[in-house]
Formats: C-alpha cells, structure tokens, sequence
C-alpha cells in the first residue's frame, strides 16, 4: 500500500474548527457538574481561586482526552473524520497514547507561538507542523476507498 498523502493546512483546520462543536458540549457538561458539586453557591463572577484553578483544569483534561483518546483509538476526531484526515505514527500506524498526549502538548505550543508550529506544515517537505515532528507522527488524507 502506497503511503498516504499529507492532509493539507486547510482541512486540518476545518478539521479543528469541526471539533469545538464536540468540545463545546463536553465544556457546557463539565461547568454544569461544577455548578451542580457547589449547589449554585459560587457567584461566577468572582469564582474562589480554588474553584478557577480547579474548573481550568477539569476543561483541560476533559480536552486532553477527547483529543489523546481519539487519536490513539483509530486516529481520528469527530471533526478528522468528516474531512477524512487521520493522525499516524511517523511509520504509519496509529499513533501510541503517550505520544498522542505529547502531539497534544506540542500543538498547544504551536499554537502559543502564534501559529507558527501550525504554518510550518506551509514550508516543510512533508507538510508536518511542530507537533507532529516532535511527536513522530503525520496528519494524513484518508482514501475513502479504504473505510
């Protein structure tokens, strides 16, 4: 079987944007469980620090899952698979949790830097951001012959 093709910029970002529809959802639910553990006593205005820290956290790694568990489990998001991208391992197989947690911390740090870890997919040879260089992985175009 030939290597798959490189997913290109725009679809990965479709791609993305497809998945805060999901992410969104999981968001409104981890709020509504916080609101519902303090009973509606905390004036969101001003929350504690502790119930800040603690919310941010609960976001992000309701987050990290949706992302590690869907990329180590077929290599795929929602969003990936309506735009037929998937995420692999640099030798094309589905890509270990410890380094899909990695490709998510990377990509966090893409995006920090204004986007540039994102743009580089533009220059490089292979079309892999930041991220998926430290990671060892690739963003690549699914035939939909083969699914």
């Amino acid at each position: 079987m030939p290597p798959l093709p490189p997913a290109p910029l725009r679809l990965r970002f479709a791609a993305a944007l497809y998945d805060l529809f999901p992410l969104i959802g999981l968001w409104m639910l981890v709020a509504g469980l916080f609101l519902l553990g303090t009973r509606g006593r905390v004036d969101v205005a001003h929350p504690p620090i502790a119930y800040r820290f603690a919310l941010r956290f609960a976001l992000l790694a309701v987050t990290t899952a949706y992302f590690a568990i869907s990329w180590s489990r077929g290599g795929q998001t929602i969003g990936m698979r309506a735009w037929r991208i998937r995420v692999v391992a640099a030798d094309g197989r589905v890509l270990p949790w410890p380094r899909a947690l990695l490709r998510l911390a990377a990509a966090l740090l893409s995006l920090a830097a204004l986007g540039l870890g994102f743009a580089w997919c533009l220059v490089d040879r292979e079309r892999r951001g930041w991220h998926d260089r430290i990671a060892r992985s690739a963003c690549v175009r699914v035939d939909p012959a083969a699914e």
